[in-house]
């Protein structure tokens, strides 16, 4: 059961009776109108709720639209998606094999032809054969690259969707910081001007006058502020748009109330090892990476080397061939085998990092959104009204003379400082969501 905040509670006492108070005199015809106060003197705080959905200009921009355009015209996704292309190219370039080469040889042609010194010509073709299979170990080996680096540019897209998401959760919520600072200073401007009235009139002393209109400056403070980080907020998401010169009239809309997940972490956890795309990219380069210890030895082997040549010296034809058969004695091309083997060893310690990587990364999200969720769904379902309540009480206490002013100076300050952090609550587990998200390669909410 939870105790009673003692502050509230003598708010509460002192409001209720002064209202009993004024209900009496009114009912008993005596003292009616010394005990109804002014009229100016009831005019209470508007709280804005942070909860409710934020105004947006027409056209705003959905978290969707959002990402649309990110994916079209992000320049690191861009040349990223070129990168592929390139080597994607070098499957042509690992298939090909080798050219022959033709060769034309002549000689004394510049000499008179004689029966003794003939003209003489020889046309010789030839062509290497390689063996072992090294053009089908060098199309596993650009191939399985050309995976690897697919999966890479998906794990870019991933990384830069996280940080296109969060970019826009950090500007809605500068966008809700933003209004909800204004309203509060304009409202926190009419109990100034209220008090100014009291002044005037003699029933609020000028030290209590002034401090009331000192708040403001922190309220003008917080507003200056809000702006500049949501200009800020603004940019950055528009620059991740591949925006080439930000809009200040740019808006977006969003709900500012994070939903509630319904996956388990086991089941992320699995669609996770499923679909990351940095995992699959270290499965690939293992795939790469025995495709090149096989080429490495496969380039052990002799290639031999076949020519036929045909030859004419004055009347007489002749043809013949010749086969060049390099013998391996010393290079066997023994470095590259050890490089590829060690290479290839590598790439497996790095694959079972990568998994060990996947699962640390959704434990962490996970445990990430647990407390924000938490953290929020109190501010959502308690501390927002309950400081509404106690700064209504409070307000109404201190106009009635029922408490100090000072006392309703930290009823305001606390109204701030929840309502700030409720916007921080939401925002952080937005981000915790979206890191979610990225961690199991899925896409959590609609």
């Amino acid at each position: 059961m939870q105790t009673p905040n003692p502050q509230r509670l003598l708010l509460a006492a002192t409001a209720a009776l002064l209202l009993h108070a004024t209900v009496f005199a009114q009912n008993n015809g005596t003292g009616a109108q010394a005990s109804q106060p002014p009229a100016t003197y009831a005019a209470a705080i508007d709280v804005p709720d942070p909860r409710k959905p934020i105004p947006s200009r027409p056209g705003a921009y959905t978290l969707a639209q959002v990402l649309d355009a990110a994916r079209a015209k992000n320049p690191t996704l861009l040349a990223a998606e070129r990168n592929l292309r390139a080597v994607k190219a070098q499957e042509i370039q690992a298939g090909l094999r080798a050219n022959p080469y033709f060769t034309l040889a002549a000689s004394d042609i510049t000499e008179p032809a004689t029966e003794n010194n003939p003209y003489s010509y020889a046309f010789q073709v030839s062509r290497l054969f390689e063996r072992g299979n090294k053009r089908e170990w060098r199309l596993d080996d650009a191939r399985a690259t050309t995976a690897e680096t697919e999966a890479q540019l998906e794990d870019t897209t991933r990384q830069t969707i996280l940080t296109v998401k969060t970019a826009f959760t950090q500007m809605l919520e500068a966008k809700a910081s933003l209004q909800l600072t204004s309203a509060t200073l304009h409202d926190f401007q009419h109990e100034v001007d209220i008090a100014s009235d009291r002044y005037k009139a003699g029933d609020l002393a000028k030290i209590d006058f002034e401090r009331l209109d000192l708040q403001l400056a922190s309220f003008e403070s917080d507003e200056s502020n809000d702006i500049v980080n949501l200009r800020q907020a603004s940019d950055q998401l528009q620059t991740l748009m591949g925006v080439e010169n930000p809009s200040p009239d740019f808006d977006i809309t969003g709900d500012i109330v994070p939903p509630v997940l319904t996956q388990t972490q086991a089941a992320l956890t699995q669609l996770a090892l499923d679909k990351r795309p940095d995992y699959a990219a270290a499965r690939f380069a293992v795939a790469a990476a025995d495709a090149n210890r096989k080429l490495a030895y496969a380039n052990g082997t002799t290639d031999p080397t076949l020519e036929g040549e045909f030859d004419v010296t004055g009347s007489e034809r002749s043809a013949g061939f010749q086969v060049n058969i390099p013998l391996r004695i010393f290079d066997r091309n023994q470095g590259n085998k050890q490089t590829a083997v060690f290479q290839a060893d590598a790439s497996r310690f790095t694959e079972a990092a990568a998994h060990n990587q996947v699962l640390s990364d959704v434990d962490q999200a996970w445990i990430g959104y647990v407390q924000a969720r938490r953290l929020s769904d109190r501010y959502n379902d308690h501390y927002l009204d309950e400081t509404k309540d106690v700064l209504s009480i409070a307000q109404f206490a201190f106009e009635h003379g029922g408490i100090a002013l000072i006392d309703y100076l930290d009823a305001v300050r606390d109204t701030r400082t929840i309502n700030s952090a409720a916007l921080t609550a939401y925002q952080q587990t937005w981000i915790a969501i979206h890191q979610l998200s990225a961690a199991s390669a899925t896409e959590l909410v609609p």
